[in-house]
């Protein structure tokens, strides 16, 4: 396994009583790049994401992280190991406050989440880091607000902070932008930006238009199997791609 490839799956395979949902996907993502799995509606994208951070079990194949066969371990242990999947283990909550969110993320990966003797005054010690956390992501003037008061995009930015928190290596991002107007789009989709300018993330986005913007390398799937690989300027172009989504090869992305 290539030195710059942080995750590999091969011959990944996931079958429910017959029914095979992913079909002998090989994926290599590389370090430090931003690569979208896009498809059509069950095309396998959530049961991949499932079976990378070990929610679901392959049921074939090897999923590598850094070198290393991680497909038989926890999603705790993948989480430790750096892969961290947003909106999914970083869910918030609502009426604490945006701080205090951070930093119940950032003592997740302390070990002390469950340390609930602790005086609260013993846990300001986070608090520099969360501000830090929060700043990045543009919600340091909302720190004291309760999460649930935020506008949805920001909520969206609190749970990339929550996932920063754990000090990802790399970041699976599940529809960042999904029922969002424009202007929480532009800011969200900027956002992922920075926050790749020094890690990887791996992403599922239906909007091309994201997609387009920012991934560096895409693959598509349909009916759980590898259709297209590369960059947009060629899947947006390929023949099998068009007529997925579209249903003619003469339409365009």
């Amino acid at each position: 396994m290539s030195s710059d490839i942080i995750l590999e799956t091969r011959g990944l395979v996931k079958e429910f009583k017959g029914f095979v949902a992913v079909s002998d996907v090989n994926l290599q993502i590389r370090r430090g790049t931003i690569h979208a799995l896009i498809g059509p509606n069950g095309a396998g994208k959530t049961t991949c994401f499932n079976l990378l951070t070990k929610f679901l079990e392959p049921t074939r194949g090897q999923i590598l992280f850094d070198g290393q066969d991680i497909t038989r371990e926890k999603p705790a242990q993948i989480a430790k190991r750096g892969v961290v999947r947003s909106f999914q283990i970083s869910s918030t909550f609502p009426h604490m406050s945006v701080l205090k969110n951070v930093r119940v993320a950032l003592q997740q990966k302390l070990g002390t989440e469950f340390h609930f003797w602790k005086k609260e005054e013993t846990l300001k010690q986070l608090d520099e880091r969360c501000l830090e956390l929060l700043g990045f992501v543009g919600l340091a003037e909302f720190a004291h607000l309760e999460a649930i008061e935020l506008p949805y995009g920001r909520k969206r930015a609190l749970e990339i902070a929550t996932t920063l928190a754990m000090d990802p290596q790399l970041m699976l991002l599940d529809e960042p932008t999904q029922g969002m107007g424009l202007e929480d789009v532009e800011m969200v989709t900027q956002l992922i930006k920075k926050v790749a300018a020094n890690r990887t993330v791996l992403m599922v986005e239906h909007n091309m238009g994201v997609v387009g913007n920012i991934a560096d390398t895409i693959t598509v799937l349909q009916f759980g199997q590898v259709i297209a690989e590369g960059p947009y300027s060629e899947v947006s172009r390929n023949p099998q791609v068009l007529e997925a989504y579209m249903g003619s090869a003469d339409e365009t992305l």
